[in-house]
């Protein structure tokens, strides 16, 4: 008898000679299933013996994979049968136990509350609402020339690639594809080509991209802001920022404009914040905010204004990256997965 024979016919029977005491001896359900785990689970003692099939001669494998398939089998109609029993006993114990205090007051029901991603939208749009934006909501489907094409992305931007956005079936060709919204800047088409300068508004919902990771989400929240009228420059872009972002985050920062390029701002720019140093300390990291400029007169131009006569800015967030950088949470995953245990702590 060849040694991997012989050492595999020993496991089995160490296996056939330990299980049967070790299920027995469980006496809830939490040990039951640990017991048949270090048997037949991912790193089971029967699943590792079963890794060194290929070692026995191949006249002994069929005899010996019948074997195993046996054992295994047993093993899981001895689990069956004692979770079944554990369940009757506790049940059992349950009804044979001390009677219902009707009397005893009930379990009060917690108040809900709103989700963090709410409450940032809510306290955005009141603080541009203060400032006098008016709030749009619009589709989340929309045509590919107010999501691209009339917002001044080039043919071949790859924002445009299926890769990177999602195209919805029979939705047409062309500008007039229809696509789940990647940004809430379809919103500067739909306003400004229905209303005439001046007007500031705030636009918050949904938008889609092909993004999936630890900092990404193929589904999330946006708010896009924009005000057109004559004598629009960035210095009254950079005020309304500083001033927004210092009511958000209660004071006791420093904002930093950063040159970026946005195929639908001239000239465009990135926001960072950090918290200021207290006491001569270091302050803290920046941290990226949102995206902004005045908008390209292409832009202005698309939707029958004169960039001659108006100007405007225009910026965009991510709600749930404010609401991330608000509370210190990592990952944008935690926000969607409805653990109570995270939604309490806010």
């Amino acid at each position: 008898m060849s040694e991997a024979l012989e050492k595999f016919r020993a496991g089995l029977s160490e296996i056939e000679g330990a299980y049967r005491p070790a299920l027995e001896a469980a006496a809830e359900e939490n040990a039951l299933r640990e017991a048949r785990a270090r048997f037949t689970g991912p790193s089971g003692a029967l699943t590792e013996l079963m890794k060194g099939m290929k070692d026995v001669p191949g006249p002994s494998r069929r005899e010996l994979g019948q074997a195993c398939n046996a054992l295994k089998t047993a093993i899981q109609s001895l689990f069956d049968a004692r979770l079944e029993a554990l369940e009757k006993a506790a049940l059992q114990a349950e009804l044979e136990g001390p009677a219902l205090d009707l009397t005893l007051p009930g379990r009060r029901p917690l108040p809900g509350r709103l989700h963090p991603i709410t409450r940032a939208e809510y306290d955005l749009l009141d603080i541009f609402g203060s400032m006098g934006f008016e709030v749009a909501r619009g589709p989340e489907i929309d045509t590919f020339a107010r999501c691209f094409t009339q917002l001044g992305f080039p043919p071949d931007h790859p924002a445009t690639d299926e890769h990177d956005t999602f195209y919805v079936t029979g939705g047409g060709e062309g500008d007039d594809a229809h696509v789940l919204r990647t940004h809430t800047s379809t919103m500067q088409i739909r306003e400004m080509s229905r209303r005439e300068a001046p007007l500031a508004v705030v636009s918050p919902g949904k938008v889609f991209r092909r993004d999936d990771d630890a900092t990404h989400s193929p589904m999330f929240h946006q708010l896009e802001g924009f005000l057109v009228d004559e004598g629009i420059t960035f210095a009254h872009l950079q005020g309304m920022l500083t001033v927004f972002l210092e009511r958000f985050f209660g004071g006791g920062i420093e904002v930093r404009f950063r040159a970026s390029y946005f195929p639908f701002v001239e000239p465009g720019a990135e926001v960072d914040v950090r918290r200021k140093a207290e006491h001569g300390g270091d302050p803290g990291p920046w941290m990226e905010i949102l995206g902004c400029g005045m908008i390209h007169p292409t832009v202005l131009k698309n939707v029958g204004y004169d960039p001659e006569k108006v100007s405007g800015f225009a910026f965009g967030m991510g709600v749930d990256r404010i609401a991330m950088v608000r509370h210190g949470v990592p990952n944008i995953k935690a926000l969607y997965e409805n653990d109570q245990r995270f939604l309490s702590a806010f």
